[in-house]
C-alpha cells in the first residue's frame, strides 16, 4: 500500500461513528418531546377550566428544562420552576436552553437539583409532571406522597397536569422504530411483570452508517393504569381528576387535539393528559 494511500485508509479508518458524537438529549427532545404543544395546551385548558391566566408552572422531573423554556419564552408575563435530581442533565439544561434566552427571560426561570416529593417552592398555578416520569414510583404509598406533594405545590385554584399511555401494546416486550431526518428512534418495551407491574424500557438511537447508541436512556419502571393514577389522586386529596383523550384524523391515527372524556375505547397504544384540581 502507498504511502499517500495508507494515510487516506487510516484517516476514514479513524473517522468515529454517529453515535460516538450524537447528543443523546439533543435526539431524545427530537423525538420525544413536543414543547410547543405542551405549552399551548396548559395555557389553552388552564383558562378553559379556570377562567384566567396560568402564570407560574412548575414542572417536576424537568429533564433539560426545555418545556419550561418555551414556556416563559412565549410569554414575558411566564414563570418557571424546574425540579429534577439529576445534577448533570439540570446543567445541561442550562447551558443549551437556559443560555439561549433573553437576558430577561432567564430569571423568569428558576433550576432546582432537588426531590420533588421534599422540596418547596413558590404555589405554582400549573404543576406538570410529563413524560411519564412519575412512573417511576412503584407502590401505591410512593405514588399518593407524590401527589400529596404536588397538591401542597399548587394554588388553590391550580391544576394538575400529568400525561399517561396504555392500551394492549404498552403490556407487551417488543421495540417500535420511528424514522428521523438523520437517526432512527428505538422505544424498547424490554420486559415487563404482570406480578409485580415492574416495567422496564430503553431508547436507543440508530444511525445510517450502521452505528448505535444503546440504552442511552433507561427507566424501571411501574406501568401505571388510568384508573389506578386518578385513584390516587383522590386518596391525596384532590377534588377531581379528568381525562382527556385525543382526537383521530380521517385515517384513524391521532390529531394532537385531547379533549375531556367520561370513556375511552380499547385502543393498542394511548397517550392521555389527567388533570387534577385540588
Amino acid at each position: 500500500m502507498g504511502k499517500n494511500r495508507g494515510a487516506r485508509y487510516l484517516k476514514r479508518k479513524q473517522q468515529p461513528k454517529q453515535a460516538e458524537i450524537a447528543d443523546r438529549h439533543y435526539l431524545y427532545e427530537q423525538s420525544v418531546q413536543g414543547v410547543e404543544h405542551e405549552a399551548e395546551f396548559i395555557a389553552d385548558t388552564y383558562k378553559e377550566i379556570r377562567g384566567g391566566e396560568a402564570i407560574i408552572l412548575r414542572e417536576d422531573f424537568c429533564g433539560t428544562a426545555n418545556a419550561a423554556c418555551e414556556w416563559v419564552r412565549v410569554n414575558d408575563k411566564h414563570l418557571a420552576i424546574c425540579v429534577d435530581l439529576d445534577a448533570d442533565v439540570l446543567a445541561y439544561g442550562r447551558d443549551k436552553h437556559v443560555a439561549a434566552l433573553s437576558p430577561e427571560a432567564q430569571r423568569r426561570i428558576t433550576l432546582i437539583n432537588g426531590d420533588v416529593l421534599t422540596v418547596e417552592t413558590e404555589p405554582a398555578d400549573v404543576l406538570a409532571a410529563f413524560n411519564f416520569s412519575y412512573f417511576t414510583f412503584k407502590t401505591r404509598e410512593q405514588l399518593r406522597e407524590y401527589f400529596i406533594a404536588a397538591r401542597r405545590a399548587l394554588k388553590n385554584d391550580g391544576l394538575f397536569f400529568l400525561d399517561i399511555y396504555g392500551g394492549s401494546e404498552a403490556y407487551q416486550e417488543m421495540e417500535e422504530e420511528t424514522e428521523n431526518d438523520d437517526f432512527t428512534y428505538v422505544w424498547d418495551q424490554a420486559s415487563y411483570d404482570p406480578v409485580t407491574g415492574d416495567y422496564h424500557c430503553y431508547i436507543h438511537f440508530r444511525f445510517a452508517d450502521g452505528s448505535e447508541m444503546t440504552r442511552a436512556f433507561s427507566y424501571d419502571w411501574r406501568l401505571w393504569s388510568v384508573p389506578e393514577v386518578r385513584e390516587l389522586l383522590e386518596e391525596a386529596g384532590f377534588s377531581s381528576s379528568t381525562v382527556y383523550w385525543e382526537g383521530t384524523d380521517k385515517d384513524g391515527e391521532g390529531d394532537g387535539v385531547f379533549t375531556p372524556v367520561e370513556r375511552g375505547e380499547a385502543d393498542e397504544a394511548f397517550v392521555s393528559y389527567i388533570i387534577a384540581q385540588p
